[in-house]
């Protein structure tokens, strides 16, 4: 699952790359820089925690929808909000994974196919995974590894790509 890689500068260990390579999807994102798993699957356990200290699981009953709420949070808060595509999560018909899962490829970007299509969407919505995907091509997967965790070590998600 994590595989370790130290990074080196100067001859001296600065520090090591934890890539869980579960969560590499296979259009090339990387989950652990996505802002659901970054910002709002750790903001959900506070909230869940603060308003379970507060007494609201017994609150909750009362309140219209009030269960249904309860329940949603408690899920997204307790076994998280997603696991990865190649888990399951994520939108069942996605063009992009029923063709790797077809043509039995991890990445997209290492098919000789690509870039193909089906990336036109991902390409607007994403423009930096052309950029990722190029530097995977070219360089492998330590060096998209290494962008990634550096990414995620500084706090990045792709939700920032649009403020």
């Amino acid at each position: 699952m994590f595989e370790f890689e130290g990074i080196f500068r100067d001859g001296n260990l600065i520090c090591y790359i934890f890539m869980n390579k579960e969560l590499i999807c296979y259009c090339g994102l990387y989950c652990e820089n996505c802002a659901v798993k970054v910002k709002v699957e750790p903001a959900s356990k506070v909230l869940y925690e603060e308003m379970k200290k507060a007494g609201f699981e017994e609150i909750m009953k009362m309140i219209p929808d009030g269960d249904t709420f309860w329940s949603f949070l408690k899920g997204m808060a307790v076994q998280g909000v997603c696991i990865s595509c190649k888990a399951g999560s994520g939108n069942p018909g996605c063009v992009v994974r029923m063709c790797a899962k077809e043509k039995n490829i991890d990445m997209c970007a290492l098919c000789e196919s690509y870039p193909c299509e089906k990336f036109t969407r991902y390409f607007e919505g994403y423009p930096i995974l052309k950029h990722d995907n190029a530097i995977l091509r070219a360089e492998g997967l330590d060096a998209w590894s290494k962008l990634q965790d550096e990414r995620h070590a500084r706090g990045f998600t792709y939700g920032d790509l649009d403020e």
